[in-house]
């Protein structure tokens, strides 16, 4: 073995952004339970933004996939951001719970924190960035 070995570069980390264009058609709102949730990873350039959507009594709410208290994101499993009886999102990391749609961290390690939003609408059916 020499003392010269290759070195293995170093992946690329994705570039990312933290807020989107209006007016991108999201999904149809008939298509999110209520409640229900759903993540969204949006190109945007040569970066990528994460979020979800919750809808919850009639309402919908964005919010930008990062939990305030560590950095990761909310869902361990694809789209599992809401407890069980969806009444509250639940970081799958810590355990932070969180109020859908005023994004108020209520329990856990971060609790009287608060997730970013991110600008959402239900219009015509279809749920779109704002």
């Amino acid at each position: 073995m020499s003392d010269t070995a290759e070195a293995t570069p170093a992946p690329e980390e994705r570039k990312r952004v933290w807020k989107t264009p209006p007016n991108v058609p999201l999904c149809l709102e008939a298509d999110l339970a209520d409640p229900g949730a759903r993540g969204f990873v949006l190109q945007i350039g040569e970066a990528f933004f994460h979020g979800f959507v919750i809808r919850k009594d009639g309402q919908v709410a964005g919010w930008i996939d990062r939990c305030p208290h560590a950095g990761f994101p909310i869902a361990m499993e694809l789209d599992r951001y809401l407890t069980p009886d969806g009444s509250l999102i639940l970081c799958g990391w810590h355990g932070a719970a969180f109020e859908p749609l005023s994004g108020a961290c209520v329990a856990g390690p971060c609790a009287g924190g608060k997730l970013t939003p991110w600008p959402v609408e239900a219009r015509d059916g279809v749920i779109r960035t704002a």
